[in-house]
Order: structure tokens, then sequence, then C-alpha cells
């Protein structure tokens, strides 16, 4: 269970910054603020730390740059001003990160992309080679074109589904609150800040309101449902107020700022729970001695070389069986080649894949993340 002394040596981080904040409510874009997060996040990745961003902003940045005073109450609208908005949004924190010599990348999901598995993987991958390259993704629902999802979602979930995809250590909320209360503090001078607590106390659901700004979707309701979603896969979260002098620096100090949600499960074994719940396998691999031996005692990926037989017709991103050669099986997970591409690449090393298909998706037919052993 993560302390706040431990929050330092954390490799990892989600940054989640809300509307309300980012916006001066409503007044445009907070570009004095906007900088002093993105100094500090910049500090945070030159310690050899990555960092992804979730931002935000973007319809409110689109009411201000058409003059709009209310939040539009049409689809239609919302798209147009998320569209609007996200144009200075994103030119924003390029501007600001190009400071520190830094690159951002913008990454525009919605919540199917990360439920669907083929795309899960895709935007793992995607993510993945942004961080090794040192670049800071700046991620926002693709509110222009998805109805639902800009109806229902919240960037807090959209956050949590993120610090999942990419196992990070540590989600950080920035909101305009200072944290999670026992009671209302806008109601209740005597409110105490909780401090610490496990994500799962079931207390935390009264102590939680919805938001009150037009602004944004997402209040303390969402940001509880957030950090439940993060400990699936172990990750602890920390919901802090972002209009706080240097929150970002004196957070990773280890200063007691906010409330720390942690999971009462060890990291590696939350997200293997959470991988098992996916699992509904289309297909079946028959793996030789070694390979059977490999994933039982050294926990590492699946590789083609180890494979000696497929079946079933699965496409990249969904669950098969791994089985031994007497067909009992082994472990499950998510594959990073479609069946047809598996039984061309399957007993052939990692290096000859790019010769055989002409290209390579991953090195590993399942990589170890995204495998559960049964």
């Amino acid at each position: 269970m993560i302390t706040r002394d431990q929050i330092s040596s954390n490799r990892r981080w989600v940054v989640k910054i809300g509307s309300a904040l980012l916006t001066g409510d409503g007044k445009g874009l907070d570009q004095v603020a906007l900088a002093s997060w993105v100094e500090q996040m910049a500090n945070w990745v030159a310690q050899g730390k990555e960092l992804i961003l979730v931002s935000s902003g973007a319809v409110a940045e689109g009411m201000s740059r058409m003059g709009w005073s209310q939040r539009p109450d049409t689809i239609h609208g919302l798209q147009a001003a998320a569209a609007i908005g996200q144009m200075g949004l994103v030119q924003s924190y390029e501007a600001c990160f190009q400071k520190h010599g830094l690159h951002t990348a913008q990454v525009l999901l919605t919540h199917d992309d990360l439920t669907n598995r083929r795309r899960y993987l895709n935007a793992r991958s995607t993510l993945r080679t942004l961080l090794e390259l040192g670049v800071v993704p700046v991620v926002n629902e693709n509110d222009t074109v998805a109805n639902d999802e800009l109806r229902f979602g919240d960037n807090d979930t959209l956050a949590a589904m993120v610090a999942n995809l990419v196992e990070a250590d540590l989600l950080l909320l920035l909101t305009d609150q200072d944290g999670l209360f026992d009671s209302d503090p806008r109601s209740n001078p005597n409110a105490k800040l909780i401090s610490k607590s496990q994500v799962d106390n079931p207390e935390l659901d009264e102590f939680a309101g919805d938001s009150c700004t037009g602004l944004g979707r997402g209040g303390m309701v969402t940001k509880l449902r957030a950090a439940r979603l993060a400990a699936r896969s172990g990750t602890a979260t920390v919901i802090a107020p972002g209009a706080g002098k240097r929150v970002l620096t004196r957070i990773a100090a280890g200063e007691e700022i906010g409330t720390l949600l942690v999971s009462s499960q060890e990291p590696e074994a939350a997200r293997k729970r959470w991988l098992a719940g996916h699992l509904q396998v289309q297909g079946k691999l028959t793996l030789d001695a070694g390979a059977v031996k490999v994933l039982r005692s050294s926990g590492r990926s699946l590789l083609a070389v180890g494979v000696k037989a497929i079946d079933g017709s699965f496409v990249r991103g969904e669950v098969v069986s791994c089985v031994d050669e007497h067909g009992r099986e082994v472990a499950r997970g998510l594959v990073n080649y479609n069946a047809q591409e598996a039984r061309c690449i399957m007993g052939k090393p990692s290096s000859a894949i790019h010769e055989i298909l002409g290209y390579v998706d991953e090195d590993e037919l399942i990589h170890r993340d995204n495998l559960v052993l049964v």
C-alpha cells in the first residue's frame, strides 16, 4: 500500500486537470496557471520519470473563444465548442512544454477505444512508444465525434482508464477543491479533509457530492469512481487542489496535500484481476514445454517461438487460451497478432517477424502485462 513518502519513487504518473481550473471558471485559458503546471510536470520528466496529461477544458475554451456565457445544450453545439477550444488547448500546452525542451503529442480517445480489445492494444502501444521517446502525451476525450461519451462521459473516468492502460503508479486528479471532505465544506465550516483512505471504504460514498460548476462534468462522485477504477490495476489516486502553490512538486516530495486513495491490493495482483474480468477466449495456443516453464516460473511474455499449434479465429487484442501439449490450460491473455499472422510466425524467433510479415507490431505474441496465469 503506497504512502506519501513513496510517491517520489513512482515511475509513471497520469495527471488530470479539470475545466474550472484551466479556464478560470470560464474566462478562457489561464495561461499563468497552465505554464506553472507544465513547468512542474517538466521537472518530473527531467528526473527520468514518465507522465501522461489528461486535460479537460476544450468545451470551456471554445465557449470563451465564441463569447458564449452558457454551456451549449445540444450535442452539436457541444461538439462545435470542443472542436474550437481544442485548438487553443493544444497550442498552449505545446508552447509551454517546448520552453522546457519537451515535445507533446495529442491523443484523442473515446471510452470505447479503451474497452475494445484491439483498439486498447493499439492505444497502449502508441502511448508506450510516446513515453519511450520522452514525449508527453496530452489526452482528451474525442468530444467532437462521440455523442454518448460527450453526454455521459467525464475526463476523470477517462484518466482512470488511461492509468489502467499504461499501468500508472499514480493518478493525480487536480480540481478546484482541496480534496475529499467528510461533509460539504461549502456549507459546513467544520468539515474535515480526508487525508488518506482505502479507496473501497464505503463511507466515502456518503462524503462525495456532485459538481457545482456548469463547465465541467465531474465532481467528487466521478473522482471517487475514477479512483476505484484506477485501483483495479493497482494505481493509487491523489485528489488535490490544482490552484495550490507548486502543488505537483510538493506532492512529488511527499507533502500531505489533498486526499490519497489507495488500493488494498498489490498492483500486480490488482491488474491481473482487472484483466481477468475481460477474458472471453476466442482461440487457443498450444505451447511447447519450454514456453510453459518460462510462463509459470519467470513471469515473462509469450514469444511466438514457443507456440506449436493455433486453433480458432481471433483478431489482435482478443483473448486466447494458452495450453500445454496435453491440453491443460496454463494462461490467458490479449494477443498482439491475429490468427493468420500468428500461424505464420509460430515457432519462429521474434527477430524473424519482420521478414515473415513485413512489419512488427510487437516482439511478443502476448506481453506479460496482458497475460494471466490460470
